[in-house]
């Protein structure tokens, strides 16, 4: 399959994230914290990715989108712009789980479980469990929603925590490290949420695939964790 430039959006939560990757380098990339102003603030970012990156529009022809877990506002928005510009050029769109996304920026450890987790309001996650397996992080539980009190008491080993943790789940953290809980966080700038990731794991998918009807725009579907 031959593609030149691929966009990858990334609004499933209260953040944007916006890639621009060739297949060999990861040409711009933009991450700011977006209190749901994402239908405002997404064009016009993506428009101002293309302008500092030198890239015309046209020069996309391939898409990644993150499909959720996430809030249904962020997924809503950011699927449905992504299927829109995929479809009108005709492109593949690539929908990528958000905790893949997460865990895909970690290195790799195997001396303890990685949890990824995403924020679902109301002072909830939805988190998963991944092993290092073969080179890469493999979901070793489900998705789950959970309150930060229910993580923590559903560790069951030495663990590392990454990805959308708040001021509250920072402190509950602290808190069940004082307790003896083998729990460990990711430095901020591995926890970050980048659509430069998305776009590495959407290409990996993209080199892998027979043909680009399995990426037709109309088969990104959101997945929503209750």
């Amino acid at each position: 399959l031959n593609f030149t430039m691929l966009l990858a959006i990334d609004t499933a939560t209260r953040q944007i994230s916006l890639a621009l990757h060739d297949g060999a380098t990861l040409r711009a990339e933009f991450t700011w914290p977006s209190e749901n102003q994402h239908t405002v603030q997404l064009m016009p970012g993506i428009q101002r990715l293309l302008a500092q990156a030198n890239i015309k529009p046209a020069d996309v022809t391939a898409y990644a989108v993150t499909i959720g877990p996430g809030s249904f506002t962020g997924l809503r928005i950011g699927v449905a712009a992504a299927k829109g510009m995929a479809a009108a050029s005709d492109a593949p769109l690539v929908g990528i789980n958000t905790l893949e996304v997460v865990s895909a920026a970690h290195p790799g450890t195997y001396s303890a479980a990685l949890i990824a987790v995403v924020q679902a309001g109301r002072g909830r996650v939805v988190a998963r469990s991944h092993h290092w397996q073969k080179g890469e992080w493999t979901p070793r539980t489900e998705m789950r929603v959970y309150d930060w009190v229910s993580l923590i008491n559903a560790i069951d080993g030495a663990a590392i925590v990454t990805g959308e943790i708040d001021i509250t789940g920072l402190k509950f953290l602290k808190d069940a490290q004082g307790m003896g809980i083998p729990v460990t966080v990711a430095p901020g700038g591995v926890r970050l949420r980048r659509a430069g990731i998305l776009a590495e794991l959407a290409w990996a998918r993209l080199r892998a695939a027979e043909s680009a009807d399995e990426f037709a725009p109309a088969l990104a579907t959101p997945i929503y964790v209750k």
